[in-house]
């Protein structure tokens, strides 16, 4: 924080597998993961943190991370006169021979983070989901209330609680009677039957409190030693969790269209569906704030170009893109060549991907380096595209990074 607030730590927790966003997570962690066009999946909550102050950042890494620690040291540099920093972690084994055995059991292993800072509190948060958050007045409503953790949740309809930790906020609207991981049928919200309020993976504790739990939860044999599935229903338990309601969270240069949003991408079906967000006229997440930049570092490449009668309507299109073909309601990466003839429709192209002289892709996710051959078909025969490809529930198509196509 700037000099006169109250000291803060962040940790971004970024060593998960993410399977469920196989194969874009073949060859990276799901925060390296591209996204808009330009930017990695991290960058969203690495800039959520600095453009709200906290400017000395840990970056805990696991699965398959050089892609991101790449990322995050050539792109997040900031100012060591002043002594801040974001930097990546990757783990040290600090506590013996062994790898993190869930998000709670990570930050146990990097205390030493903590100890050396000495923050009067640590900002833990997840480095997967795309929104826009000030930090600040989740700390501010945090240090207000007094309790140990209080946790950021955003309403989801009810039907799509397994897939989070649900929490159950008390009469007051702030205390957390319970806080339950991923259950199949919680109870709705007074207000709203039909919604509960899901935990955005976003945390602040006092710092005693953190170590604390996290010591209690080490010598828990049964625990899973995981944030929401052992760390918050234990400080549930004891009274010392509060509620942090997203929706009364405001940046500056929002929409009435983005306020509020804030999207787990962590299947193909949801990450498809957040970038169809971005390319309507009035998008329902606005890339294009510039008082609130979502930042990254996309190389030194020359401006997108358009040729041979090519089109783009309702799309992204990054810069070193070649467009020669035809491009509507798509995301294309930088480097990106459609040649003549070509459909790319309702798709997402990463870095370099080519698409030959008439071949159409429709509805597919497709990683960096793929050559789609001229006259070749993508999303255009269903039942070979089932015998070829990775397929999602929802009908995305998705090829890995470099994958052929016949």
């Amino acid at each position: 924080m700037r000099r006169g607030g109250p000291s803060v730590l962040g940790i971004v927790l970024a060593g998960g597998e993410g399977k469920r966003l196989m194969p874009l997570t073949a060859d990276r962690a799901k925060p390296a993961v591209t996204f808009g066009g330009t930017y990695r999946l991290v960058d969203f909550v690495l800039s959520n943190l600095v453009n709200g102050d906290i400017l000395r950042v840990c970056v805990l890494t696991q699965y398959k991370s050089h892609s991101l620690d790449r990322h995050i040291t050539t792109t997040w540099r900031m100012s060591s006169l002043l002594g801040n920093y974001v930097t990546p972690v990757p783990a040290q084994q600090r506590l013996g021979p062994r790898w993190y055995l869930g998000s709670a059991d990570a930050i146990l292993q990097s205390l030493n983070l903590v100890h050396d800072e000495r923050p009067e509190y640590v900002a833990v948060f997840g480095a997967d989901h795309v929104y826009r958050m000030d930090p600040r007045q989740m700390l501010a409503q945090h240090i207000e209330s007094g309790v140990g953790v209080t946790v950021a949740g955003v309403r989801v309809p009810r039907s799509e609680s397994s897939a989070f930790g649900v929490i159950t906020p008390g009469s007051d609207g702030q205390s957390v009677d319970r806080f339950l991981e991923k259950p199949t049928d919680p109870p709705g919200l007074a207000d709203d039957p039909e919604c509960v309020f899901a935990s955005m993976g976003n945390y602040v504790f006092t710092t005693k409190t953190l170590i604390e739990a996290l010591h209690r939860d080490a010598e828990d044999e049964d625990s899973v030693h995981d944030m929401g599935g052992s760390i918050l229903p234990q400080l549930t338990e004891r009274g010392e969790a509060a509620l942090y309601d997203f929706s009364a969270n405001h940046v500056p240069g929002e929409t009435s269209r983005d306020q509020g949003y804030w999207r787990d991408v962590g299947t193909l079906d949801a990450y498809y569906e957040a970038h169809m967000d971005l390319i309507a006229e009035r998008p329902a997440f606005n890339l294009y704030n510039r008082q609130w930049p979502i930042y990254t570092h996309s190389g030194q490449l020359s401006p997108a170009r358009f040729n041979a009668g090519g089109m783009a309507s309702e799309s992204i299109i990054s810069a070193g893109c070649l467009i020669r073909g035809q491009v509507t309601r798509s995301v294309l990466s930088p480097g990106v060549v459609v040649d003549p003839g070509a459909v790319v429709q309702g798709s997402v192209l990463h870095d370099n991907v080519h698409v030959g002289r008439g071949a159409v892709v429709r509805g597919a996710v497709l990683d960096k380096n793929v050559e789609v051959p001229p006259g070749a078909t993508i999303g255009v025969n269903p039942q070979r595209d089932a015998e070829l490809y990775t397929v999602s529930e929802g009908g995305v198509i998705a090829l890995g990074k470099g994958q052929p196509v016949p």
